[in-house]
Formats: C-alpha cells, sequence, structure tokens
C-alpha cells in the first residue's frame, strides 16, 4: 500500500471513531424530594465524524445532557454508549470523566498566567504520554493549522476572546479526544467574531473529522455549522424534531444567502418557537 493510501486509510479509521448512542435516558434532579425531571426518556444517535448540534428553550436539559456524556451529572435510567462502550447505565449511573471525550465551556477554562503555547501542551504534559519536545512541536504544528502562528508567547488576557476560543479548541484536540462537547461557546462573541469563529471551527473540523456535541441558542450557528439540528422540547428534554442540514460540506458563510438556508431556518423556527411558548408558560427559567 502507497504511503498516501496508508494515510488515507488511518484517516478514516479516525474518522469512524467517536459514536454516541443515547438509549432511553431519564435524569431526575433531587428524586426523593422536589423529584424534577430534566430528561425524559431520551434516545439519540451521533454517528463519528458528524457535527450534530442541540437548540432548545433555555433551561430544558441539553446542558444536563452535555453533562452526562462527559461524566459529570449521573443519569437516573437508560444507557449512554461511546463506539459501542458504555458510558453509563445499569449498575453505572455515572459516566467516568476521560480525555476521549472534552468539554469546551462557555465561559473559557485557559490558565491566566500560562502562555497559549503552554495552554495548549498542557493536558498532553500532565498525562506524560509523549515527550516534551515532541509535545512542543505538535502544539506549534496544531497551532499554526488553527491561524494561532504568532500568538504561542502571548497570555490568554493579550489576545481577542476569538483566539481565544480558537486556543480552547486546539488545546482540547491536543488530547486526541474522540468527541468535542461545547456548550454555547461562542455566546458572548459579537456577530462578527462569531462568524469568523465558525468558519475557524469548520477548518479545524475539515482536518481533524471529530465527533462534535454542539449546544446553542443561536439557530443560524446551529444551521450553518451542523450535519444535524436536534430541537429538544421544553423541560424535560428529549428530541422533538431531527432536521438533516443537507447544504453540502465544506461550506462558507455564502450559503447563508442560499434557498435552502432559509428553508431549514424557517422549518426550525417553526418548531423551536412552539417549544419556548411552552416553556415560557412554564415559567421556566435559564439555566
Amino acid at each position: 500500500m502507497s504511503a498516501v493510501l496508508q494515510r488515507s486509510a488511518m484517516s478514516e479509521k479516525v474518522a469512524l471513531q467517536g459514536a454516541i448512542r443515547i438509549e432511553d435516558v431519564v435524569k431526575i434532579y433531587d428524586p426523593e424530594g422536589a423529584a424534577v425531571m430534566a430528561v425524559d426518556h431520551c434516545s439519540l444517535d451521533i454517528p463519528a465524524g458528524e457535527i450534530c448540534m442541540i437548540v432548545g428553550p433555555s433551561g430544558c436539559g441539553k446542558t444536563t445532557l452535555l453533562n452526562a456524556i462527559a461524566g459529570f451529572h449521573s443519569i437516573t435510567s437508560g444507557k449512554i454508549y461511546l463506539d459501542d462502550k458504555l458510558l453509563c447505565g445499569p449498575g453505572k449511573p455515572m459516566a467516568e470523566p476521560g480525555s476521549d471525550r472534552i468539554v469546551v465551556f462557555q465561559n473559557g477554562a485557559l490558565f491566566p498566567w500560562k502562555t497559549n503555547l503552554e495552554n495548549v501542551a498542557f493536558g498532553p504534559l500532565m498525562q506524560g504520554k509523549m515527550g516534551k519536545k515532541e509535545i512542543y512541536e505538535k502544539a506549534r504544528s496544531m497551532m499554526a493549522d488553527a491561524g494561532l502562528s504568532g500568538t504561542e508567547h502571548n497570555y490568554p488576557g493579550e489576545v481577542s476572546s476569538g483566539l481565544r476560543r480558537r486556543v480552547e479548541i486546539v488545546r482540547a484536540l491536543m488530547n486526541n479526544p474522540k468527541v468535542l462537547l461545547f456548550d454555547e461557546p461562542y455566546r458572548a462573541l459579537d456577530s462578527l467574531t462569531k462568524s469568523v469563529m465558525h468558519e475557524a471551527l469548520l477548518e479545524i473540523y475539515y482536518k481533524n473529522k471529530v465527533t462534535i456535541f454542539f449546544i446553542t441558542h443561536d439557530l443560524e450557528e446551529a444551521i450553518f455549522l451542523g450535519h444535524r439540528l436536534v430541537i429538544m422540547t421544553s423541560r424535560p428534554c428529549k428530541p422533538k424534531k431531527i432536521l438533516d442540514i443537507d447544504i453540502p460540506h465544506p461550506r462558507d458563510y455564502s450559503v447563508l444567502t442560499s434557498p435552502r438556508f432559509r428553508e431549514l431556518m424557517d422549518e426550525t423556527i417553526e418548531v423551536v418557537h412552539e417549544e419556548a411558548k411552552k416553556a415560557f408558560a412554564a415559567g421556566e427559567k435559564e439555566g
């Protein structure tokens, strides 16, 4: 087999990792007291290498589901699998956190006292699975691929919010995860910065093909980035409608003016608005 075909085969193998299967998951907070159901018999299959966008009313339980996948919250019943390996289920209510599932938080988690390069290299250095020289070479290479050349020796507070988000994503990818879990990572960014970050994320994704579970309230963001869009019900959370975003990848912002994009937006708005009205009537708070 030629070197080119070998690299292609390796890429295919990587792309086939990271399939998430959620089976009939229930999450009840305070079951002996208020018994608040956050997730209601939720089932969802996310193929390996897919960008799966999750939208729904505030407080509906989206983040609860993400935290269960990450291993931050237990589930009450049901099962969650990663590549057919049980993460949590009967007899194992909470998944073990692992480097195969990395969360990119809404408020950021870079160490302000470390340079961007040191932040990116931090995970592998702590794991000790690679030599220091190799780690820093890989970190510089990945930062260059993400358009971060020249920022290696800056501290997070010395670069823009958009660049900090990019550093966080590269830091996550340094751990070779199967899944990236995004909880509204661009919520605090202005529209112009957000649009640049969307294209940057897709550029990074096309080079890595990691599975992405991405929570957002921004419907335009959801349709622009995703392969599929899962619209959740108001609390308790479960899929109400799943839309295939049948706009070819790779994408750039020209797709926003396409007729198909507008059709998908209209369809999404109708379903989301219906659930938002239910949440408002129930007096749901953001959370």
